[in-house]
């Protein structure tokens, strides 16, 4: 038997980093209300959010296999109090290290203008050379944590960058772009053998999905399929990214991870696609991608 755990807080929970951390209600509700959205990539699966303490009891010595949206020391702590074999879940070093590929510097290489901000000074000299910058502290998640800034710092921008820098070593700077869609590369990098997919040990391409933000938050995907994407987002510049994307994942990320994971990418008005960020966990758009396969 396969459980699936449905951890929208995975994002907050990498942030602070710590497994004895509690997940604002909000995202608990929504992890107990809609835990079934994992059954979509795992339709054979029991799914549940690591907060239904009574489902827990039924099947603990029948489990072959634990999957989570994502996972963090508090999941895995979680799981622990509720009987489930450790055997079954990653060890503490591959949770640090999806903790550390998460902070926003991993995916530097690929972003063209980008910089790690070390203090005021290091945003002040920035500033000069472009007016209108984004902010993003490196663990953060659904739209927290970013700052638009336009000119100067305010008093707020100043303090906020330095507890930001002291907390998380460093703030990523990143030019405002003028984006017109928001896509994303979805991947399995790689998977394990009883992944109800069948698919190769290499770094495997999924599919695109398309999905709509409002000031950096996550709101819906758009339920195209990938030929519709690629025809009307620039196929050219499209397809120049993804194979970028996938020469550095292969060098830089297949041999320290092994699961989903999401890169998503800002097209602008110019037609120039632009990698946003890499989310290395099950994402909304795998999910939109599983759905518009099934109704084909």
């Amino acid at each position: 038997m396969r459980l699936c755990i449905f951890n929208p807080e995975h994002d907050l929970c990498l942030a602070k980093g710590r497994a004895h951390y509690v997940p604002p209600r909000s995202a608990v509700e929504f992890a107990r209300r809609d835990a079934n959205i994992m059954s979509v990539l795992y339709p054979d699966a029991v799914c549940c959010s690591v907060y239904d303490n009574s489902q827990f009891s039924i099947f603990n010595s029948q489990l072959d296999e634990v999957v989570a949206w994502g996972w963090d020391a508090v999941v895995k702590h979680e799981l622990l109090k509720r009987g489930i074999d450790e055997s079954l879940l990653p060890l503490d070093e591959e949770i640090d290290t999806i903790r550390e590929l998460q902070h926003r510097s991993t995916v530097l290489p690929l972003q063209e203008d980008c910089h790690e901000v070390r203090s005021i000074e290091n945003m002040e000299s920035l500033l000069k050379s472009r007016e209108h910058w984004v902010l993003k502290a490196p663990w953060s998640g659904a739209g927290r944590g970013l700052r638009w800034v336009h000119g100067q710092l305010t008093p707020i921008d100043r303090d906020w960058l330095l507890k930001t820098v002291a907390s998380q070593r460093c703030v990523i700077a990143e030019p405002r772009r003028d984006v017109v869609a928001d896509l994303a590369l979805e991947y399995y990098c790689p998977f394990t053998p009883s992944h109800s997919l069948s698919l190769p040990l290499t770094p495997h391409f999924i599919g695109y999905s398309y999905f709509k933000t409002g000031s950096g938050v996550y709101k819906e995907n758009v339920m195209w399929p990938d030929a519709r994407i690629v025809e009307t987002f620039h196929e050219t510049s499209l397809q120049q990214t993804k194979a970028q994307v996938e020469e550095w994942l292969e060098a830089n990320i297949w041999p320290r991870y092994r699961g989903p994971l999401g890169v998503d990418l800002m097209v602008c008005v110019d037609g120039s696609v632009h990698v946003a960020e890499i989310n290395f966990r099950h994402t909304m758009g795998m999910v939109a991608h599983e759905r518009i396969k099934n109704k084909h």
